[in-house]
């Protein structure tokens, strides 16, 4: 049995976005149990220079709904990056999450061996379809949705690792 880029990405992206949305519950309880500004959390970063967890949640929700749609051959969705409370981080998630419902395995046929062009930073990668999955999009998933955790867990919002992994199916 072969497994399709389908199967490779959706369920994948929906899995990783619906472990996310579950360890921004967790923050949102934490917030509130603690009175702390959400907004602390919403707007902090481990490093100066890097980007503050708000980013980290847009950032992987248009990673997974674009990559997704690179990989189906479909337009891109675009989401305003207006979220500033944890209800709108959750909504841009559901968001993503309703964008890969659309998606059908039928659309994926192929492209693992599609070229596909990525425009960043005044130039253009050049990809493979599964390259582009394998070597792009899920490390950035990952790297986004684990910044986030390490957030919060920075915060000391109480997660374990089964809290991002998510439990078995």
């Amino acid at each position: 049995m072969s497994l399709t880029m389908y199967q490779a990405s959706v369920p994948v992206f929906s899995r990783a976005l619906g472990n996310l949305a579950h360890v921004i519950g967790k923050a949102q309880a934490h917030a509130e149990a603690k009175s702390i500004d959400p907004t602390a959390l919403i707007q902090f970063r481990l490093y100066p220079d890097m980007l503050p967890l708000v980013s980290q949640v847009r950032i992987a929700c248009d990673m997974v709904s674009r990559g997704a749609a690179r990989l189906a051959g479909v337009d891109l969705p675009s989401f305003e990056d207006k979220e500033t409370t944890f209800a709108e981080l959750l909504e841009r998630i559901e968001k993503a999450q309703a964008f890969l419902k659309t998606l059908k395995p039928e659309q994926f046929e192929g492209s693992d061996a599609r070229e596909l062009s990525l425009p960043m930073r005044g130039t253009t990668m050049v990809f493979k379809g599964l390259d582009y999955l394998n070597y792009f999009v899920l490390p950035n998933l990952y790297f986004h949705c684990t910044t986030t955790y390490n957030i919060f867990r920075h915060n000391g919002v109480e997660l374990g690792k089964m809290d991002f992994v998510g439990k078995p199916n």
